[in-house]
């Protein structure tokens, strides 16, 4: 595994060894040591499995009083993998990395606590597995306005579907201190 630090501290970009023939592939897509070697701390208690066809966008979601670290990979299709910066001490704060995930980059993306995250689907269809640091809960849940006018996140979709609850979620300028990392 080939593990980089993206622009923003704390978020890697990890590119596992993949051993190609002629009957298809083999990679190691979670490999402990190794993450903890690259200083990702977090323990993963729940993998999560969706399905999404072009041009949905899933986020930009958090939770606040059970923070989740996740690891994001796309397994079926191609997304555009987003984290936000929602850390208030941060350099880097309000500021977002995006990466083009996808079954034949088999790219992953390694997420921290601190981060709103999202995706959309560049492919007909993608299905993402992702492991998260901490149980789904939804009293902690919060989210923010996938199309902020602050954030100006490309997300690179011509017609974006979306559910109700994510075209509802509030600008990332109206969150309050409690909706925020310190």
């Amino acid at each position: 595994m080939n593990i980089t630090e993206a622009r923003i501290p704390g978020i890697k970009i990890i590119d596992p060894k993949v051993f190609e023939d002629d009957r298809g592939f083999f990679l190691e897509a979670f490999r402990e040591d190794i993450l903890r070697k690259s200083g990702i701390r977090a323990s993963f208690v729940q993998d999560n499995i969706s399905k999404s066809y072009r041009d949905t966008i899933r986020g930009l979601h958090y939770q606040k009083e059970k923070p989740q670290a996740k690891l994001v990979q796309c397994i079926k299709g191609a997304i555009l993998d987003v984290a936000v910066d929602i850390r208030k001490s941060s350099k880097t704060f309000g500021n977002y990395v995006g990466v083009k995930l996808s079954a034949d980059n088999h790219l992953q993306l390694y997420i921290p606590e601190g981060f709103a995250h999202g995706f959309s689907v560049l492919s007909d269809e993608a299905i993402v597995h992702y492991k998260c640091s901490d149980y789904y809960d939804k009293e902690s849940e919060r989210g923010i306005r996938w199309d902020d006018p602050l954030i100006r996140i490309n997300w690179d979709v011509s017609k974006p579907i979306l559910s109700d609850k994510d075209r509802k979620q509030p600008l990332f300028s109206s969150l309050k201190d409690g909706d925020i990392f310190p």
